[in-house]
C-alpha cells in the first residue's frame, strides 16, 4: 500500500473514531484494514486509547481547594477594578489640575483656538501617559524576580 493511501486511511480512522465517518468510508476503511495488518494494529490501539480516554475523567478537588481558587478569582477582580478607578481618578485630578492651569492660557485671547486646544491636549496626554508608566512600573517592581539583585 503507497503513502499517501496509508495516510488516507489514517484521516479515516481519526474520523470513525470520532463518529463522523460516512458509510462509503466506513467500507473503504474496512477494506484497507483487511489489506493491511499494520493499520489493522495500529486501528485497534487506537480504539483502545480511545475506549481508555473515555473511561477517564478529572478528580473532584476538595471544597478548600475551591475555596482558595475563588478567593483569588475575587482578589484580581477587585484589584483590577481597583486599579481602574484609582487610575481613572488620578487622571481626572490631574486633569483638573492641568485645566486649571490652561485655563489661564486660554483666557488670553491673543493666542488662537487652534492653538489652546493642543495645549490642553499635551497636557491630558502627558497626565494619561504618566499614569500609564507609573502604573506599569509598579506592576514589573512587584512581580520583578530580579529586583534584588544588584546590577
Amino acid at each position: 500500500m503507497s503513502a499517501p493511501d496509508r495516510e488516507k486511511l489514517r484521516v479515516l480512522m481519526m474520523a470513525a473514531l470520532d463518529g463522523e465517518i460516512s458509510p462509503g468510508d466506513a467500507e473503504e476503511l474496512e477494506q484497507g484494514l483487511a489489506a493491511d495488518g499494520d493499520l489493522r494494529q495500529e486501528w485497534e490501539s487506537m480504539k483502545r486509547v480511545k475506549e481508555v480516554t473515555g473511561e477517564m475523567g478529572f478528580r473532584k478537588p476538595p471544597e478548600e481547594v475551591w475555596g482558595r481558587y475563588w478567593t483569588s478569582v475575587y482578589n484580581r477582580t477587585e484589584r483590577g477594578i481597583g486599579w481602574i478607578l484609582a487610575s481613572l481618578g488620578t487622571i481626572v485630578l490631574a486633569g483638573y489640575a492641568a485645566w486649571e492651569i490652561v485655563q489661564q492660557i486660554l483666557a488670553n485671547s491673543e493666542i488662537p483656538l487652534v492653538i489652546k486646544l493642543a495645549i490642553f491636549a499635551v497636557a491630558l496626554g502627558g497626565i494619561i501617559l504618566a499614569v500609564s508608566v507609573a502604573r506599569e512600573k509598579f506592576f514589573i517592581w512587584r512581580k520583578d524576580p530580579y529586583k534584588e539583585i544588584e546590577r
